[in-house]
């Protein structure tokens, strides 16, 4: 029998129908557990001492080698190539044909002819797409994230990736190395010495502090991770669980999770025939928020929507440059951040004890309830923009929410934040029914929204946007 497809699909639903009506359930990070003491105690730890971040399960990685690899991702990428060396990582970004994007990841140089990507799923999609019917001279190992549900099945990757954070995180890594390490420059990748191995290191910093992601063998992943803990005793390291791995990205200012721009075009359709219907693009994705539009082209973003515009470099051709080029980017929307109003949060939370039917529940610390978050932002009863990644700091002790807002939306303003399903709730597996919704008052605020960050953070999508 024939794959049903996901264009097969889109013949029988309107996309954001289908989307928000997902029966997948809530988001899941795999594997990891929810935490390890507790999700406050370990978000604090990333400003005050260290963590260890498991990257190991949720994403997916895609080797790419061949003589035509870099041909390959210079056609699919924003970014320019004529920068990128060995030993060198950037955040690689795929736009469609009309210039939205289709999502983002990290881009390993790893041998001559030879790459690692890794990220969410439908970049890695679209790259095997294009690697499959382009005529490509390329060979690729597709390495899925790990499943959501195990249901007590054994779970294998190709590789174990950690990530050493926070003020203490080189302390660690000097004690774990036997001494000095080479002085990796930011995005460029070294080896360290953890356990008498030699590992892979990649200069980075998911919350905005110094440290290093490591990765290896998964055979390794036990072994690896007991010795960074071991050595990171003495500093306080603290294991991030996957409660509260998620929400440094609300303080260091990444959206993590845009709707792919897939779904529309005439240019994209032997794509949508090529993906299934089951995957994450169809019956496994998910729309959640409070702007509903019946078009789904309404839910796409920019690179320039997501902070993304510096990294876009018209010196090669690839798919969407034409529709970039053309756009008009000094009225774009623009990325920033939200900071909930407290007595708003707490008359939400207080719904839950009253006779009457509850506000949508504000889950904490990571308040997303689908695979792509899309809620209203209000000003003079207008939609302003959309807040796409919302959850709490308690570093910051505030709500936070990643947003898109107009252009003109000066720092500072107040608006508000629409916050639940209209008509009582969708009928995604993860919604509760019923609930109202609320209008909660909020701050447009810079993003990153982390002092630490905006100011010592190398120069790129984690610098403030003004």
């Amino acid at each position: 029998m024939t794959q049903r497809s996901l264009e097969d699909l889109l013949q029988t639903a309107n996309p954001v129908e289908l989307l928000r009506s997902s029966q997948e359930g809530a988001y899941v990070y795999p594997v990891v557990p929810t935490e390890f003491t507790n999700w406050r105690t370990e978000q604090r730890a990333w400003t005050q001492t260290c963590v260890l971040y498991d990257q190991t399960h949720h994403m997916a990685n895609l080797y790419i080698k061949g003589p035509d690899a870099l041909r390959l991702i210079s056609y699919l990428g924003i970014n320019t190539f004529k920068n990128f060396p060995l030993s060198r990582a950037k955040q690689f970004v795929p736009v469609s044909y009309d210039g939205y994007v289709i999502g983002d990841g990290i881009l390993f140089h790893l041998g001559e002819n030879e790459y690692e990507w890794v990220g969410r799923t439908p970049t890695v999609n679209w790259i095997q797409f294009h690697a499959e019917t382009g005529g490509w001279d390329v060979e690729l190992v597709r390495d899925d994230r790990s499943p959501s549900r195990p249901m007590g099945q054994a779970v294998t990757r190709t590789q174990y990736r950690f990530q050493i954070q926070g003020p203490k995180a080189e302390d660690v890594i000097r004690k774990l190395n036997g001494g000095p390490f080479a002085d990796i420059k930011f995005f460029h990748t070294d080896y360290i010495n953890i356990g008498g191995r030699r590992v892979h290191a990649l200069r980075h910093g998911m919350a905005g502090q110094p440290g290093l992601e490591v990765w290896g063998p998964y055979e390794e992943y036990l072994e690896i991770r007991e010795a960074i803990l071991e050595a990171g005793k003495e500093f306080g390291i603290e294991p991030v669980g996957a409660r509260a791995y998620a929400t440094n990205a609300l303080e260091s200012g990444w959206i993590p999770s845009p709707l792919p721009a897939i779904y529309t075009g005439d240019q994209m359709k032997p794509y949508r025939e090529w993906l299934p219907a089951q995957g994450y693009e169809g019956f496994a994705g998910s729309i959640g928020g409070s702007f509903v539009s019946s078009n789904i082209e309404d839910y796409y973003v920019t690179p320039y929507q997501l902070g993304y515009g510096h990294m876009v470099k018209f010196d090669h051709d690839f798919i969407g440059r034409e529709a970039l080029e053309a756009m008009d980017k000094a009225n774009q929307r623009r990325k920033v951040t939200l900071a909930w109003n407290g007595e708003d949060v707490a008359k939400l939370f207080a719904s839950l004890f009253s006779d009457e039917v509850p506000y949508k529940l504000l889950e904490l610390p990571v308040s997303n309830y689908a695979a792509s978050n899309y809620d209203a932002i209000l000003s003079g009863g207008k939609v302003v923009g959309l807040s796409m990644f919302t959850g709490y700091s308690h570093n910051e002790r505030s709500v936070l929410s990643l947003c898109t807002v107009d252009h003109d939306l000066p720092i500072g303003t107040e608006v508000t934040v629409l916050w639940g399903e209209p008509d009582g709730g969708s009928a995604k597996a993860s919604v509760e029914r019923p609930h109202r919704q609320i209008e909660i008052r909020a701050t447009v605020a810079p993003a990153p929204y982390t002092k630490e960050v905006r100011e010592h953070y190398a120069e790129g999508w984690r610098s403030a946007q003004a």
